[in-house]
């Protein structure tokens, strides 16, 4: 499963890099969103995948094989809200950039001084 879930990885980071070096602003912002997914699906590959195993420890049982580590899930929950939020920034400074440059074409939006 680990080596299936590094190959998504792999993929979400190749197409993210990909989506930003468009020339469109949409583009970058949707490169930006895959980024921060395949960075927060590489924390949860690294930090072990425990299928069904909640985050307790059980009295007399060795809780290395059967205990899922809350550490990265706790991360990753706080860096989707962070990426939700800057996404939202995001989309109001793009609709921001459309009306007063009227294109969403970044190398036109370098000659523009308005």
């Amino acid at each position: 499963m680990e080596v299936v879930m590094a190959f998504v990885v792999a993929t979400l980071f190749s197409c993210a890099l990909y989506m930003m070096m468009r020339r469109s602003i949409v583009k970058l912002v949707i490169g930006l969103i895959l980024l921060s997914n395949a960075a927060n699906l590489l924390i949860f590959v690294v930090s072990g995948l425990t299928r069904g195993a909640p985050p307790l420890i059980i009295e007399g049982v060795d809780p290395s094989p059967f205990v899922a580590d809350p550490l990265p899930q706790a991360l990753i929950l706080t860096a989707i809200v962070i990426s939700f939020g800057v996404l939202a920034f995001a989309v109001v400074l793009i609709r921001r950039a459309y009306e007063v440059v009227k294109t969403d074409d970044l190398d036109q939006m370098k000659d523009t001084d308005t």
